[in-house]
């Protein structure tokens, strides 16, 4: 079993899917600096996706600083400073943007994305 929810919805990229699964694992604390990640053969096997989509997104994580990879231990989660503000939300700004485009494309309003960000904030427990 995988450290970090994911649910692969029809329609979408896997790659991004599971991108951002491990994004949101990493930012919410689910997954810990240090912390082993899944191997190719097992994050494919676990998600039931292709090896070489499993590789593209170990390759990306890396590439971004989400994982380091080290010899004979694997990819781990890469430390990133736990205090480390602007590295975190660097981390979620390819998503912000993606919020931002789906948002503007539904002609909504900067208070209506705000209120809708912070009805989310307060279901995951935030303060």
């Amino acid at each position: 079993m995988l450290a970090f929810p994911v649910e692969l919805k029809p329609g979408l990229p896997i790659t991004e899917q599971v991108l951002f699964a491990v994004k949101k694992a990493v930012v919410a604390g689910q997954l810990k600096p240090g912390e082993p990640f899944p191997s190719v053969r097992v994050l494919s096997q676990e998600l039931r996706i292709n090896p070489n989509t499993a590789h593209k997104i170990i390759a990306t994580l890396v590439a971004e600083g989400v994982l380091v990879t080290t010899p004979a231990v694997g990819s781990i989660v890469a430390e990133r400073g736990a205090t480390d503000r602007a590295a975190k939300a660097e981390l979620l700004g390819d998503e912000l943007e993606r919020v931002v485009v789906e948002a503007k494309k539904l002609g909504l309003t900067l208070d209506e994305v705000q209120g809708g960000l912070a009805a989310h904030w307060k279901k995951l427990g935030r303060k």
